[in-house]
């Protein structure tokens, strides 16, 4: 599933630093962490009529992921808000709109790894696209289990939403090599841990199960379906859980806020389960929940 540029984006104002600039004057300094090292956070929020769906949350571990990170000069909630605001603004986005908000260490004064290098403050970049789902949730998507194996906190903690995601690029080009729209990332001992790019969750005998948040991000969106689940009634387990369990489970769906809740229709060639009326539920109570879960910027 490859995503289509949109027209509409030709002209889109992105916000750098301190101001905007047209999508073609858009730049930052080779001297950039995010240039050098990757070394940069971020998160992706998703506009709806009734704002940002769970834009505190997206904001508090960007603040503590540029914080385990030792960056300097981490701009406030109020001022992430305003630079949104504006960038929305510019661009007359109230819906079917997907932000980019990253934030890097700033600009270094010569090329290196030292984090001391970095002088000028970080750098807030807001990316807006008028951009729809990545995935078809009706369809589902078609997975397949990668040999990249998910970073573990012994090597990089998952729980910092960090730019450098090669081991996550890795997996999606296993997966586009074969055909198939995802990696399925496990941990360093063989559990499921996560997609390139979304979190999982499967049904079996009336319960529904997620991995542990060991070695995947306890993404946002993942985070919110337990709650669901907790506060309906539907009974939801986080477990060590094989490739075989995902395979032979009722129903199995991925959580992301590029995708919200997607079935996954096959894994490594076996088809999985499309009619679960449990997986429909929580499918479902998602999207009856979807707009009290928005916040303003305002």
């Amino acid at each position: 599933m490859l995503q289509k540029p949109n027209p509409k984006n030709d002209n889109i104002q992105v916000y750098i630093k301190d101001r905007l600039f047209h999508r073609n004057e858009a730049k930052i300094s080779v001297f950039d962490s995010a240039v050098q090292g990757g070394d940069a956070v971020w998160e992706g929020l998703r506009v709806y009529p009734e704002g940002i769906v769970c834009l505190d949350k997206h904001l508090t571990r960007l603040h503590e992921s540029a914080k385990t990170l030792a960056f300097v000069d981490i701009p406030s909630k109020t001022e992430i808000k305003k630079a949104i605001k504006q960038t929305l603004d510019a661009n007359g986005m109230n819906d079917d709109t997907h932000i980019r908000l990253t934030l890097t260490r700033g600009e270094k004064i010569t090329s290196g790894m030292d984090p001391r290098l970095n002088q000028s403050g970080s750098c807030l970049i807001v990316l807006a696209e008028w951009k729809p789902l990545v995935y078809d949730n009706k369809s589902g998507i078609k997975v397949i289990s990668s040999s990249q194996r998910r970073n573990a906190p012994q090597f990089l903690d998952s729980k910092i939403h960090h730019n450098n995601l090669l081991n996550n690029i890795i997996a999606k080009i296993q997966a586009n090599v074969a055909g198939k729209d995802a990696g399925l990332m496990l941990d360093e001992r063989g559990f499921v841990a996560e997609l390139n790019g979304s979190n999982v969750f499967m049904v079996k005998n009336n319960t529904v199960y997620t991995p542990f948040a060991h070695a995947c991000l306890p993404g946002i969106t993942r985070n919110t379906v337990i709650d669901l689940c907790k506060n309906n009634g539907v009974k939801i387990k986080e477990a060590d859980l094989s490739l075989s369990e995902f395979i032979n489970a009722e129903g199995a769906f991925a959580t992301g806020t590029m995708g919200e809740l997607t079935p996954m229709v096959e894994i490594d060639g076996r088809d999985v389960n499309r009619d679960c009326v449990l997986m429909d539920k929580v499918l479902m109570l998602f999207k009856d929940n979807i707009k009290g879960l928005c916040e303003s910027v305002n």
